[in-house]
């Protein structure tokens, strides 16, 4: 676990019953203008010298779900764009260019009852502002994202909010295809599924069952594996040891979505794996944003002993189903 340390101011404090959310600025990982929040049960840390980026999430006390890379932490000023670790928000379609836009540099918080909101100044490269706003909830695990991309150029572009979590090594993915029908009653396709040209289903890291797909985060494995789908109740989840990490996203089957109709992408080498929401394309005229939320949960005590669509009903329906 890494070194926090409070500076001593209590920020925000929200209340309900005996619960409260606290919003503290900290030094983290050599950052010095980090903020945590935290409702005693679970914390956030996100720090303000770079990003938008959240880098670390988990139990108080527990481990961090994200990677972190121990050469790039608490540095800022880099003239070439940092993996870095933690959560981040991009634009999609990916380009060599304008998607990897630096965020080395310091951000704006606004602290709010329950949460932050962190604002990145306008990028040059592309002429786009992001901005993640955290609010938690002050009992239980949920904490909701919300990551706004605005258009301050003068002219229109077309993209897709892209939300990517990077997890720490050693842990499985999850995620689910759309509800499942039979041969000859359902005829047309339900959905995409996606590959890239390094995409290797062979790779033992990869699973499928009917329902599901998983992908093992190997760390003595460097090959590069991704694979992208769209389901309207877009999923992810992690299992790291014995603790579970679930990231939510509502799309639109109405809409265009990039890389061939992606909502849900994952990555994996053999230093992290990456959870990847995507929202629709957009025309985004001068001074109009886009919003995309996820929803994050985590879960203690979880096992997975086979990798059966059964063995996962009994852990993903459950928190997937409830309101």
């Amino acid at each position: 676990m890494r070194t926090l340390l409070l500076a001593g101011a209590l920020l925000a404090i929200t209340t309900m019953g005996s619960a409260a959310v606290k919003v503290e600025k900290a030094s983290y990982d050599g950052w010095p203008n980090c903020y945590r929040v935290s409702n005693g049960e679970i914390e956030l840390i996100a720090t303000t010298d770079i990003g938008p980026r959240i880098m670390r999430f988990g139990y108080v006390g527990g481990k961090n779900f994200f990677a972190e890379f121990a050469a790039e932490l608490g540095k800022s000023g880099e003239d070439k764009w940092l993996a870095r670790g933690g959560h981040r928000l991009w634009k999609s379609p990916e380009d060599s260019v304008l998607t990897y836009a630096l965020d080395n540099g310091p951000v704006q918080v606004t602290v709010l009852a329950d949460g932050l909101t962190l604002t990145q100044p306008v990028e040059p490269e592309t002429g786009l502002q992001k901005q993640i706003t955290v609010r938690m909830a002050p009992t239980g695990t949920d904490v909701t994202l919300l990551h706004r991309i605005t258009n301050t150029s003068g002219w229109a572009v077309t993209f897709a909010p892209w939300a990517l979590t990077m997890m720490a090594p050693g842990g499985t993915a999850f995620t689910g295809f759309p509800p499942r029908g039979s041969h000859p009653e359902v005829l047309e396709p339900t959905n995409p599924l996606v590959m890239w040209a390094y995409t290797n289903l062979a790779d033992p890291r990869w699973k499928f069952t009917f329902k599901y797909l998983s992908l093992k985060q190997d760390p003595h494995n460097a090959e590069p594996q991704k694979l992208g789908l769209f389901n309207p109740q877009t999923w992810g989840a992690y299992l790291l040891g014995n603790e579970l990490f679930v990231k939510r996203y509502e799309a639109d089957a109405n809409a265009e979505y990039p890389d061939f109709g992606c909502s849900f992408e994952t990555f994996t080498n053999d230093v992290f794996l990456e959870l990847e929401t995507v929202g629709p394309l957009s025309t985004v005229a001068p001074t109009e944003f886009v919003d995309h939320v996820e929803t994050w949960t985590l879960r203690k005590g979880v096992t997975i002993p086979e990798i059966t669509d059964a063995a996962l009903d009994r852990v993903f329906e459950p928190i997937l189903n409830r309101p």
